[in-house]
Order: structure tokens, then C-alpha cells, then sequence
């Protein structure tokens, strides 16, 4: 069982629809929200990327242990969901 994904992403991003496609592709679930259309997710990706909209930033976890990940490569999700499964 793989920990909560949150993939915090833009209509128009190609980057975020590669992520999205990938973790599909290797069956991984997450949660995907559209900072488009949520303020308040929008808002808290500036925050986390010091004031930059960057799409698609992840959030792995939940609790005091999180895993963010701005803007990842195909190579970096590799790594992410080897992570995933040590983290589980």
C-alpha cells in the first residue's frame, strides 16, 4: 500500500499532465488538485515554493512527515515511488 500522493497542478501544464500520466502508468493513486480552480491550493503552492506557482509540486504523506517534490522529472518519480514503498 503506497502513502497519500497530492499532486497539486495547473489546466494547462504539460508537466503536470506527464506526472499525473506517470503515476497512472505505474498504478500509483494520488489525489490531484487543480490550484486553478482551488484558492486555497494555489495559495499553498507559493508557500511551499517560496512564493512560486511551480506545477505539478507533490506532496507525499501526511502527518509532521512529507515528501515534497517540485516539478519532478520521470527519473525523479522513479525514485519517489521506491520511496513510497520504503516509507509504507
Amino acid at each position: 500500500m503506497f502513502l497519500p500522493i497530492v499532486v497539486y497542478g495547473a489546466t494547462h501544464c504539460d508537466d503536470t499532465e506527464r506526472t499525473c500520466n506517470y503515476l497512472r502508468e505505474c498504478g500509483i493513486p494520488f489525489q490531484e488538485v487543480n490550484i486553478d480552480h482551488v484558492p486555497d491550493a494555489a495559495q499553498f503552492v507559493r508557500f511551499i515554493n517560496n512564493g512560486y506557482c511551480s506545477t505539478p509540486t507533490l506532496v507525499l504523506g501526511e502527518g509532521k512527515r512529507k515528501i515534497i517534490l517540485t516539478e519532478p522529472s520521470n527519473e525523479e518519480l522513479k525514485h519517489l515511488i521506491s520511496r513510497v514503498q520504503l516509507f509504507d
